[in-house]
């Protein structure tokens, strides 16, 4: 009796586990745990420096919020895991999941990845979204990043940016030779091609390279990231406009392979998030730079001067030269070049009689 009991319960046991479905696992109510995922986003920027560093912070906690918690997102400023000027290798490689950074710097690794955060005389920011979005710009940067197992994504834009912080007057294009100053991608290949020695330094060495004489000037942002690195200490004049960098463009690096392991809502809110961050660094730069040029005037007396219309004009041609043989030099920026002056161009011509003709009229 006792064995055929022991059969029986047995047998009952088989016979519920096979007719349990998913169901049976999760009391009802409830809803199945769901897989979460943890990522190290590393950056170019000072952990928090207003602005460009924040915006990787702020997205970080919009994709948490959007996630439900799912997908949390640890930041690191430059320095704190890898060098600022390594964030490409680091998320290419996979030692972080993602990094928040400018195309420019990366030039040494891809020549066509300088297109995707500003050319000299080049796209403004509205432009600029409007051919990653819409123009063809997204599709050729994915293409350039592929061989990196990297997916780029828009990150933020700070507009127009300033021409620089010098220590000497810019009366004529002679005035630019043997100037060490601290501006990378093409606005350095256009300064040397002037006869300056353009640097390359992150953000943080900035201060002390120009206190030193290290560098006899420097290009950074704007009114408000200038005033925050507090460059009017140690250099007199402020030069304008930003001839360089008309529509200065962040960028989002994922890796491909982490990206590929988020299930497909999480991958929408990832592209999400990027595109609301996007758009909130522009309007932060947009409000924060006009009190931080009255600051920087009124407070802390700084002398702010147009560039001469000569030296402008001598800066364009220079410019048009220097990005021409970039787009020769390999078939992928001849690509890129293609589709970024092609869109210039039709733009250019219809702001002409919409943005541009409005601001001269009001």
């Amino acid at each position: 009796m006792k064995r055929l009991m022991t059969v029986l319960l047995a047998a009952a046991t088989t016979l519920m586990l096979a007719g349990c479905n998913k169901d049976c696992e999760t009391p009802a109510g409830e809803a199945a745990p769901q897989q979460t995922y943890k990522w190290k986003l590393v950056t170019s920027w000072p952990k928090n420096f207003p602005g460009l560093g924040t915006a990787p912070e702020r997205f970080a906690k919009e994709v948490e919020a959007l996630s439900g918690g799912r997908l949390k997102i640890h930041v690191y400023g430059a320095g704190e895991l890898v060098p600022a000027l390594q964030v490409f290798d680091a998320v290419s490689q996979g030692t972080a999941e993602m990094g928040h950074s400018g195309a420019y710097y990366w030039k040494g690794k891809a020549a066509a990845a300088q297109f995707f955060t500003s050319v000299p005389f080049g796209l403004t920011a509205q432009e600029m979204n409007g051919w990653i979005q819409y123009g063809g710009g997204q599709q050729l940067w994915e293409e350039v990043y592929a061989p990196f197992n990297i997916l780029p994504m828009s990150g933020g834009n700070t507009g127009v940016q300033m021409g620089g912080w010098f220590n000497k007057e810019i009366n004529s294009v002679d005035d630019l030779k043997g100037l060490k100053m601290r501006i990378p991608g093409l606005g350095g290949e256009v300064l040397a091609r002037a006869g300056g020695t353009p640097v390359t330094l992150p953000g943080g060495e900035i201060f002390t390279s120009l206190q030193t004489g290290a560098i006899d000037a420097t290009e950074w942002v704007g009114p408000y990231n200038d005033l925050a690195f507090g460059l009017y200490k140690v250099a007199k004049f402020y030069y304008y406009p930003g001839w360089h960098e008309p529509g200065s463009m962040m960028e989002f690096l994922i890796n491909k392979d982490a990206y590929a392991t988020l299930p497909a809502d999480l991958q929408a809110i990832v592209r999400v998030a990027a595109k609301a961050v996007n758009d909130d660094m522009l309007a932060e730069y947009t409000t924060r730079n006009q009190s931080a040029l009255v600051e920087l005037i009124e407070k802390h007396h700084v002398d702010v001067r147009p560039f001469p219309a000569d030296v402008l004009q001598t800066l364009k041609a220079l410019s048009h030269e220097v990005v021409a043989e970039v787009a020769a030099g390999d078939p992928m920026s001849a690509k890129v070049y293609e589709s970024f002056s092609s869109y210039r161009d039709k733009v250019k011509a219809y702001h002409a009689v919409s943005e541009q003709a409005y601001i001269n009229a009001r």
